[in-house]
């Protein structure tokens, strides 16, 4: 079996991609009260901070710093993603949730691997930051970073860190079309 080798740096600053298996599906913004209640639990149970986050469709980006003398995100991701289909399928919701089976028939709501990147230094950060915020945007989801719900977005505006009016889709000045 394959191993894969991850940044092992306790108490870092990591930026993460997660994806569902089946893209395009909406699972995650419709049960977006199950997801939060999964990473609210694993929280409690395996601190972290939570410095920028966005959650689209089929997918999720997040930026979290561990702590001091912690650098297992491997179990904290575990835990979020099975306690989220645990919660889907308790409630129900799994069958109508896109779901896809692997070898071996085993079902599953997620891509079994995930991006992870130790973040360098401020600038890496802030880099990061923008890319999770203005992520809505540049999926069409929206036309300005504000209007997207599911995003940490809203906490840095009402923090002072970013404008309201930041992460806004321009469209090329002229004419086009007919």
């Amino acid at each position: 079996m394959r191993r894969y080798i991850r940044a092992n740096t306790p108490g870092a600053t990591y930026f993460f991609t997660l994806t569902l298996q089946e893209r395009g599906a909406r699972t995650l913004v419709d049960h977006i009260d199950q997801l939060r209640a999964a990473v609210t639990h694993v929280k409690a149970a395996h601190p972290f901070q939570i410095d920028a986050m966005v959650v689209l469709p089929d997918h999720l980006h997040a930026l979290w710093t561990l702590p001091q003398h912690d650098a297992d995100f491997p179990l904290r991701w575990q835990l979020i993603k099975r306690g989220f289909t645990k919660r889907l399928l308790a409630d129900g919701q799994l069958d109508s949730c896109a779901s896809a089976m692997r070898g071996r028939g085993e079902r599953t709501l997620w891509q079994r691997r995930y991006w992870e990147h130790l973040v360098r230094d401020d600038a890496d950060f802030g880099r990061h930051v923008d890319y999770i915020h203005f992520n809505p945007v540049k999926h069409g989801m929206v036309t300005r970073a504000l209007e997207w719900p599911h995003s940490s977005f809203h906490r840095f505006v009402r923090n002072g860190r970013l404008p309201a009016d930041w992460g806004i889709a321009v469209s090329a000045p002229g004419e086009f079309g007919e």
